[in-house]
């Protein structure tokens, strides 16, 4: 069973609110997977900074939305997150710029079921409770899902729901189905109730990105183009090194090791500067939420994307 007390030690809220910025430090927003985990269990941003004379203070986040809502607020200074939280974020005006991107780096996630469900294709979703969190890459998932099955959004009924609160429904059968991402589809799909019904790679290529406020990014591009160097480098390590990452990302997060080496497996750790593709993609997901309603407005993805300095090194080899 999915019990909500382990998928508390993977969702632990947004970590008590930060204080204003803060001279001489970098307040940098983390989940519970991925590069920048084992970037702060190395503590090799810290290196890199310390003989800059600039501080790293991190703090923990359940989701992209409520990560780019602090990034946004200037809480936090940079942050990644999955494809749909900045079109969500932009479209509401938030003070943030698309700073780098992880092309390929969201394909650890998957719609589940109960074991005992008798759905068996996304076409039979239609009029089911579907829980997923709002304006999350699991929002995108389900709705392309929805389409390439032949059916609309207002087919399903949507549950909006963090992990944790979506964990407990769907262990209590409050919700047929359940769409979500590493760790915590990795926690879930261990257990013998549970079922997937689609995993995102059959359907969708899924970017990550990296993102920061737009106003440290205007006044800091050098120490942001630092810490884009040195996460570069520790995707590098990731990607020689999974055993190793599995183990950290289990020691940071609490997530159980085997848990944590499946959704490493289905990572693909890389760090590349915006390009026009990833640009289109993420402008394509952009028009289907204003198509469907869910953004308010209209925006234009490459108005939020940030050019590195001349002299950075990152995505210049």
């Amino acid at each position: 069973m999915i019990t909500r007390r382990l998928v508390l030690a993977a969702a632990a809220a947004a970590a008590t609110p930060l204080r204003a910025a803060e001279a001489g430090t970098v307040r940098i927003g983390y989940q519970k997977n991925g590069i920048l985990v084992v970037a702060k269990q190395q503590g090799v941003i810290e290196t890199r900074l310390k003989a800059l004379g600039i501080n790293v203070r991190w703090s923990e986040f359940s989701a992209g939305p409520p990560l780019l809502e602090a990034l946004g607020l200037g809480s936090i200074d940079f942050g990644q997150t999955g494809d749909a939280p900045p079109v969500f974020a932009q479209a509401a005006g938030a003070n943030l710029v698309y700073a780098a991107s992880q092309p390929g780096g969201g394909s650890g996630s998957a719609i589940l079921l109960p074991a005992s469900s008798t759905v068996r294709s996304v076409a039979e979703l239609k009029g089911k409770r579907v829980a997923f969190a709002k304006g999350s890459s699991a929002h995108n998932f389900i709705v392309v899902a929805l389409e390439k099955a032949g059916l609309g959004y207002g087919d399903i009924e949507p549950v909006y729901l963090s992990p944790a609160d979506a964990a407990a429904a769907f262990n209590r059968g409050a919700v047929d189905a359940w769409t979500v991402w590493d760790p915590y589809y990795a926690i879930a799909e261990r257990a013998p109730t549970t079922r997937v019904l689609l995993r995102v790679s059959e359907v969708l290529v899924t970017n990550n990105y990296f993102l920061a406020n737009a106003d440290t990014a205007r006044q800091q591009p050098a120490i942001l183009a630092t810490v884009l160097d040195v996460l570069a480098e520790v995707a590098s390590w990731c990607e020689a090194n999974r055993p190793e990452v599995a183990a950290a990302l289990s020691k940071v997060t609490n997530v159980p090791l085997e848990a944590s080496q499946r959704a490493v497996e289905r990572i693909r750790f890389t760090i590349a500067p915006m390009s026009e593709a990833t640009i289109t993609e993420q402008q394509r997901i952009a028009d289907r939420f204003h198509g469907l309603g869910l953004i308010a407005k209209p925006i234009r993805v490459a108005d939020a994307v940030w050019t590195p300095p001349a002299d950075a090194k990152f995505g210049r080899g």
